[in-house]
């Protein structure tokens, strides 16, 4: 089956792109900020709730479950019913989420309101994809770096502000905090975002349907979307264990903690700059492929370093640049199955985004059934994840080898 390549006509004229793609990297931090956010302060929201430590770190497994059935649901909704109506919707469910959850007593009312925030927050995400390609084309590539760059300063600061909101009060003003951004948000999408066209006319069901029947049903894509899940598997596997690796395994402070993981992210924002500098002159698959036999070898050295027991410094310099290989992988990925279809990237996004936070949500528990008290599960399975893409797209890796 092949995918349509037919896309709405650009109205670059009308728009300018640099305020846009702000804007729409300001709608996708949303997510980074409800996971990472409230990090510093889970101790204190099991001892208030009078829950256990191991139920509030389920919340952020919840979170990721409901966030991608949300993209499942509202993918196509944003090829069906238009983009700018969603985002309104789902910001709005966001913010009114973020006011109730301070004011829960139990653990079950926290995890049952993280659900919702994740699954209505979502309608607000899934349509930033479609958005950039239809005003970038066949440059999407640049205009999801650009975005993933300006985004990323989110997960980077957003462990720090939660911390300083714990000094200057309590944990709820965290919830509060997202929710104002969220209304604000809501103010800047609802003036200056564009309503996109509807890129499919009908609305019914089967339409529905369809639309997941052509993304799914597209046999070039498919390993792409292995590939870009693969990717975010092994990235959540390290957002996962790293804390742990971290301040346990090395006895790190935990300034010191900050600092490394404020330095990955710099290793991410990295990869997606040179991706915008690369890709309009080399393509995504060139760099996908060169990506991906890094990836593998700086995996392979991350296991190597840490199962003859190197001090940190040596899986600190392994690991950073393994991120932006995998920061690599997902973006050009990602890219490619969107440049496929021009009537079903909200479809699109859904099946990545379902794929993506579908398994970040297992690698908690995967990574559970392994410990060791030691940085070895979390190495192997990012070995194991990156080795799998290299064979998904090992026809690929051949043709494209001496280009």
């Amino acid at each position: 089956m092949s995918a349509s390549n037919t896309s709405t006509p650009l109205p670059t004229q009308s728009v300018t792109l640099l305020p846009l793609i702000s804007l729409l990297a300001a709608i996708v931090a949303i997510t980074p900020l409800a996971i990472d956010l409230y990090l510093p302060a889970m101790l204190l929201i099991a001892k208030q709730l009078g829950t256990s430590m191991a139920s509030v770190q389920n919340t952020l497994s919840i979170y990721l479950a409901g966030y991608a059935l949300g993209m499942l649901v509202f993918g196509p909704l944003a090829d069906m019913f238009g983009r700018r109506r969603l985002v309104l919707i789902g910001l709005t469910g966001f913010v009114v989420c973020c006011l109730l959850l301070p004011l829960q007593t139990s653990i079950e009312g926290f995890m049952a309101l993280r659900a919702v925030q994740a699954f209505l927050g979502s309608a607000a995400t899934v349509v930033v994809p479609g958005t950039i390609r239809q005003f970038y084309g066949k440059n999407t590539a640049k205009g999801m770096s650009y975005v993933s760059m300006i985004m990323m300063f989110a997960p980077m600061l957003a462990p720090t502000i939660g911390s300083l909101i714990l000094v200057f009060g309590n944990w709820q003003w965290m919830f509060y905090l997202l929710a104002i951004y969220g209304g604000a948000l809501i103010f800047f999408a609802g003036r200056y975002l564009p309503e996109m066209q509807n890129t499919t006319k009908n609305s019914s069901v089967n339409q529905f349907l369809k639309n997941y029947y052509v993304v799914l049903g597209d046999r070039q894509s498919r390993k792409h979307i292995l590939s870009s899940m693969l990717a975010a598997f092994a990235f959540f596997c390290y957002l996962t264990a790293i804390p742990g690796v971290y301040l346990d395994v090395y006895q790190t402070s935990e300034f010191l903690f900050s600092f490394l993981f404020a330095l990955n992210v710099l290793a991410l924002m990295l990869a997606q700059f040179i991706n915008t500098r690369l890709v309009g002159r080399k393509g995504s698959p060139w760099i996908l492929t060169r990506a991906i036999v890094l990836g593998v070898l700086f995996a392979a050295l991350l296991v190597l370093v840490n199962w003859i027991q190197t001090p940190l410094f040596y899986t600190v310099l392994t690991l950073l640049p393994l991120m932006s290989c995998l920061s690599l992988i997902a973006v050009s990925a990602d890219s490619l199955i969107l440049i496929r279809f021009g009537q079903q990237t909200g479809t699109a996004t859904a099946v990545i985004g379902t794929a993506k936070f579908g398994i970040g949500s297992l690698a908690g528990p995967i990574l559970a059934l392994f410990a060791t008290n030691t940085a070895i599960p979390f190495t192997v399975l990012m070995l194991c994840a990156v080795i799998i893409i290299a064979l998904l797209q090992l026809p690929s890796l051949l043709t494209n080898a001496d280009n």
